[in-house]
């Protein structure tokens, strides 16, 4: 008589213990790329004030034209409020030139993708205004516009509308394929496209451009004060530079620097606040 086993029950592999382990590492990972977050920008300039330094100590370059650090350091510690408060001025007509040119740039780009008759009709215009060096435009926006501030905002809004209204038109006229689809099977009007799809999958390629002209918005600050500025850093530069005290003048290059690199950094973080979906969707360095 054939004697029938009862079948071992099989075991499963359990993973309740790696889960934790899955999640610790994570979260250590998390923290080794915010450590390096904050720690590489921080290598990167100390190599940068190292290659300076080594520069002006063998004299690479004529101490005139390029001091050592720590002199420009001194000549910021000599007149720190005076310092600050053109950084102050030269912030101020960067954030407001650049909101021009945001709102400006947005609108413009709208125009130009909704129509394809507007493009064609007004892209070769705004290509030549953008290729028109603008320092050319300097004395002509004094002439035009007088001193203060109402020539720099112009030469910040020239130097930085261009790049946000061609990301503008590139993101509205390139919705991805499944997207549009998708809208013509809710037989959705024009409107609703355009609130629910077109314009939120734009919003990348315009923070694009809002990034790319955040910095060109400083360096039109800086050149409409070499022009017509009563004040601004721009305007120390040229006033410094022109007694020879060079270290003063680096100084305030510098502060322009930072600030270019703190309202930039201030977009990226505007991005990833308002877009957490893009870090998502897209491929993570």
């Amino acid at each position: 008589m054939t004697e029938v086993r009862s079948a071992e029950p099989v075991t499963e592999p359990t993973t309740a213990g790696t889960e934790p382990v899955a999640r610790g590492g994570g979260a250590a990972r998390a923290r080794v790329a915010g450590a390096g977050a904050a720690l590489l920008p921080a290598v990167g300039l100390l190599i940068a004030l190292a290659v300076w330094w080594l520069t002006a100590r063998l004299e690479l370059v004529h101490p005139a034209a390029l001091p050592p650090p720590a002199d420009v350091l001194t000549a910021f510690v000599d007149k720190p409020a005076r310092m600050l408060e053109h950084t102050w001025d030269s912030t101020l007509e960067i954030l407001i030139g650049f909101a021009l040119s945001a709102v400006a740039g947005v609108l413009i780009g709208l125009a130009l993708a909704s129509s394809r008759t507007v493009e064609r009709m007004f892209t070769p215009f705004l290509v030549a205004v953008n290729a028109v060096p603008k320092i050319t435009l300097g004395p002509l926006l004094v002439v035009a516009l007088g001193w203060g501030q109402k020539p720099i905002l112009t030469m910040v809004f020239l130097l930085s509308f261009f790049p946000i209204v061609l990301a503008t038109a590139t993101g509205l006229t390139t919705t991805p394929a499944d997207l549009a689809e998708l809208v013509l099977s809710w037989n959705a009007s024009r409107w609703q496209a355009f609130r629910k799809v077109r314009f939120p999958a734009a919003l990348p390629q315009i923070f694009v451009g809002l990034k790319v002209a955040m910095p060109l918005a400083a360096i039109g600050a800086v050149i409409g004060e070499f022009q017509a500025g009563e004040g601004g850093l721009g305007y120390v530069i040229q006033q410094y530079a022109g007694i020879g005290d060079t270290a003063t003048a680096w100084a305030a290059i510098m502060l322009v620097a930072l600030v270019s690199i703190l309202l930039y950094s201030a977009v990226v973080l505007v991005e990833r606040l308002a877009l957490p979906w893009v870090r998502e969707t897209t491929s993570s360095r």
